[in-house]
């Protein structure tokens, strides 16, 4: 049995599969509720951006994640 810890809320996740129950981005493993919230964050703010930039959106989340790591969690804004 292996068992992986989520950066960000330190969840202990068993048997982890890839890309299902546990994500790595910008190396930071994260558990699937935290993905989950990164992307609920992200997706309030790069509704008001225009125009698209990947960099913009690259620097985006590795802020959040930064953040989180810090404070245990990703913070969502709220609507």
């Amino acid at each position: 049995m292996k068992v992986q810890y989520c950066d960000i809320c330190k969840k202990e996740v068993e048997d982890p599969i890839p890309t299902r129950t546990f994500y790595y981005i910008a190396n930071v493993d994260l558990c699937e509720g935290c993905k989950d919230d990164l992307e609920l964050a992200m997706k309030h703010t790069i509704r008001g951006h225009n125009p698209f930039d990947t960099k913009w959106y690259d620097d985006l989340q590795t802020k959040l994640l930064k953040e989180g790591v810090q404070r245990g969690k990703i913070a969502v804004a709220k609507r």
